[in-house]
């Protein structure tokens, strides 16, 4: 089965556009998690809405808010959300080109991939993918995703394109309240040269293969060796709402 894309639009640059899709290039179904169940019945627990004053409430009666100091919030409903939503137009607009190593890791967010949405796209595709590549830049461009307009940076990949969501400025927090009290006096010559032989004894070829997560491994084999001595738990379908995991 063809993978499914997240977003479908344009990719724009002047007066050049490109029919695009992107798809997530992570996922997390792979990972083990756990749902919590009642000890006896083995039945998955509900979240139910409870308020401290009133105890359980109805969904109906629940509204957002926004904590502005410690307890103390402002109601936010549909009608200003809607006031501030930003309007997809399914296109990308690349607004600039920086060189690929100017882009802090420590800004990038969530990787996607990117191809050509047809094959009357695949020419222009390329010809935006190959100059980017032989120029060594990235694409800053804007897009809406699930409401919200999100900075990207665009990428050549193999022959398709590698596009990163990139964080806020004021999610990114400063280093000077960690590394302040860090003194900055040079280490001793002999210790830093024994400190480069070492590092020198560990190069290696980075393959993501020899470093597998090792404690989601022995869950698996935990797991699979638990299911031979035991049928799997069939618990009651839950009653609708969302539930702890």
């Amino acid at each position: 089965m063809a993978p499914r894309a997240s977003w479908k639009g344009y990719l724009k640059l002047s007066l050049v556009s490109c029919p695009v899709r992107l798809y997530p290039a992570t996922s997390a179904s792979e990972r083990i998690s756990f749902n919590q169940l009642h000890k006896k019945t083995h039945n998955r627990i509900n979240m139910k809405p409870v308020d401290p004053e009133l105890g359980l409430v109805e969904r109906a009666d629940l509204v957002k808010g926004y904590e502005y100091e410690d307890k103390q919030y402002i109601i936010i409903d549909d009608a200003d959300l809607d006031a501030v939503r930003i309007e997809s137009n399914h296109t990308m607009n690349i607004e600039a080109f920086v060189d690929e190593d100017e882009v802090d890791v420590i800004y990038q967010d969530a990787p996607y991939y990117m191809a050509p949405d047809g094959a009357m796209a695949e020419e222009t595709f390329a010809v935006l993918r190959e100059a980017m590549r032989k120029s060594g830049k990235l694409a800053i461009a804007r897009l809406v995703l699930s409401s919200r307009e999100r900075v990207v940076t665009i990428g050549a990949r193999e022959n398709g394109m590698f596009v990163c969501t990139l964080r806020n400025p004021n999610e990114v927090r400063g280093t000077a309240e960690y590394f302040g009290n860090i003194p900055a006096g040079k280490p001793d010559p002999e210790m830093l040269q024994l400190a480069e032989a070492l590092i020198k004894q560990k190069e290696t070829t980075f393959d993501p293969k020899n470093y597998e997560d090792r404690y989601e491994a022995a869950l698996m084999t935990m797991i699979r060796e638990k299911l031979k001595g035991h049928k799997p738990i069939i618990a009651a379908a839950p009653e609708r709402g969302n539930v702890i995991n």
